[in-house]
This record gives structure tokens, sequence and C-alpha cells, in this order.
């Protein structure tokens, strides 16, 4: 008997940014080098998706709105959910560096979401770092530089600690955060993986202080206490686990997103639910609520109109088109 089932045959190229979505009742998702935003009411048969112009790596909530903002390549944008999905730029982090992208991300109590990124075309290079991003002004603050890989962003239930992951590294560092102040310091390793525990990817926390952690390239997720002892190790049916989410109107839902990159034919022959949506027994243990961001109010311009492909569900039955914006809803600052 497996501690695991499907939730869907998602065939994600890298599944990533679960977000558990409780005012909607959804599950977000998405693919980063497929290119997709996905939503699923867990038990229905299919899922909603639609493609984006550039590769995305989270979806979160906005307080009080409709809207959602979304981590592109390129920087933060808002998406509106109509029968159509339209997007307006928050931020713009990389124009003019193709090469680099935003990962992942949480927000924090305030709606300021923390979030890395990394250099996509060679993630041995450290050119990636750690924003505190405000989309309500559109201004994002580098608070730490020298990561290969930026990922996982977790904040404990208590409020005062950050989590966030060199992957590359397999080091999790640990900050004290100050949301109040906006800034987080005493940076250092909370956890360094052995090499046969993979690399540490997508992480959250529960409501008893434990962090769940995904494990790219060892197949497995596992519960770790506040002192980062190992409570619980469960294997999955593929290599490339990379992000875990708790959800469900309970909060005692663990779904688990997996990949289909840098598998070889053989590897993707020998693992052929690679890519899939897992949801896994939690033995009883209940998440944390997600944290919707803060975010403006009007964006939208009259401008608005350039199409991209139609979403598609399980069945492949047409769905909303995603239409994009060319302007920048805000400027942005980096600080140093």
């Amino acid at each position: 008997m497996h501690d695991w089932t499907v939730a869907l045959d998602f065939h994600a190229t890298l599944g990533e940014g679960l977000f558990w979505d409780a005012q909607r009742g959804v599950l977000w998702f998405v693919d980063v080098q497929g290119q997709r935003v996905a939503c699923w009411r867990p038990g229905d048969a299919a899922w909603q998706e639609w493609a984006t112009p550039q590769r995305v790596g989270w979806v979160l909530p906005v307080q009080g709105q409709t809207a959602l903002l979304a981590g592109f390549q390129q920087g933060v944008v808002r998406l509106a959910l109509h029968d159509t999905l339209q997007f307006d730029w928050v931020c713009r982090l990389f124009e003019g560096a193709p090469q680099m992208r935003l990962n992942d991300a949480k927000a924090d109590a305030t709606g300021a979401i923390w979030a890395g990124c990394m250099n996509n075309d060679d993630e041995r290079r450290p050119d990636g770092c750690l924003y505190r991003i405000d989309a309500t002004t559109g201004m994002a603050t580098v608070v730490d530089t020298g990561y290969c890989v930026a990922n996982g962003p977790a904040i404990h239930p208590g409020g005062t600690l950050l989590l966030h992951t060199d992957s590359v590294r397999r080091t999790i560092f640990a900050f004290d955060l100050d949301v109040g102040r906006s800034t987080v310091r005493h940076r250092r390793v909370w956890k360094l993986l052995a090499k046969d525990e993979g690399y540490p990817d997508g992480m959250t926390f529960d409501a008893d202080g434990c962090l769940w952690l995904a494990h790219w390239g060892a197949g497995c997720i596992s519960r770790y206490a506040a002192s980062g002892e190992l409570l619980r190790r469960i294997q999955l049916p593929t290599s490339h686990i990379s992000n875990v989410c708790f959800g469900g109107a309970g909060l005692d839902r663990l779904f688990v997103t997996s990949a289909r990159v840098g598998l070889s034919a053989d590897q993707l022959a020998a693992q052929p639910l690679a890519g899939a949506l897992f949801e896994v027994d939690a033995g009883g243990v209940v998440g944390l609520a997600g944290l919707a961001a803060r975010g403006g109010g009007s964006w939208f311009s009259p401008e608005m109109g350039l199409n991209y492909p139609h979403a598609r569900d399980l069945q492949g039955k047409a769905g909303p088109v995603l239409a994009a914006a060319s302007r920048c809803g805000a400027s942005t600052q980096q600080l140093a």
C-alpha cells in the first residue's frame, strides 16, 4: 500500500508553484518550463490551464481582489480572472537579462512577497538572489545574494522565521524575519542535505511548526522538526519532486508536484508518472492556510489584447483565452 495517490496526470515538464486558494476552493500550480498556469478543484476529473508567454514560477491570490499575482520569467504580473485571463506588469526585474527568471515565492502576514530568482541557462552560476517585493508599489528589494538556484521560501507559523534554499548547494538557510520592518537578518545554515538525499526544493510548514520538504533527485518528501531532526520520509514513484502544499477544506490534504525535465528517455520510460500531481497521506497532520499577497487597485489599461493559446482541461475542451498587456504597471527598484 502506497502513501501516495495520483491526483492528476498533469505531465508537467517542471511542476511547481503550489498554492491552496481557500476562497475559491482550488489548488493553483504551474508548469515552469511548459509555460502553463493551472487550477484544479479537488474531486473534479479535469483541471483548467492557461498558456503563458514566458516561464512562470508561481501564482498567489491578492488580498481583497479577484486578481492573482504571478511570477513570470521577467518579473511579477497581475492576472485577472474573467472569461479571459489578462495580465499587466507590476515590476519587470530581468528585462534585458533573458537568462534570469523568478523561481519560487511565498507571501508573509503583511502581504509582502519573498521570491527567489536564478540563472535558467546555467544553474551553477551564483547569479540568484532573494527579493522582498511590494506589489502595491512595484518595489523589489534585494535582501540576499549569491544563490545558484534560489528555492522554496517557507515562513514558520510564528511569523519570525523564514527558510530559503540554495538547491545546488543542498543547503537550507534560516533568517530571522521581522515583517513589521520588512527585514531579514542573521542568515545561518538550517539544514545541509547529504548527496543521497538529493537537492532541497519547495517546502512548507505545517500547523505544528514542522517543515515538509520536496527532495529533487531523490524521489521523496520529508518532514523535519524545528530542530532539523528528520521525523518522516515518504518515497514517491519518480525522482524529481519539486514542491509540497497542504490544501482542502481542512488543510489536511498534502499535494506534491513533480517534473520530467532532466530525465533521460530511459528514465522517463521507467518513471511514467514523472510530471504528475500527487496527493500524499500526511498521517493526520494539518497544514497552514496560504497567505495572500498585497496588491494595488485598478490597474488594467485599455490597450490590452495580445491573445495567447486557448486553455485546455483534461478532456481537451476549449477554455479561456490568455491575453497580455504590453506595458509595465509600476516601476521597479532594486536595492543592494
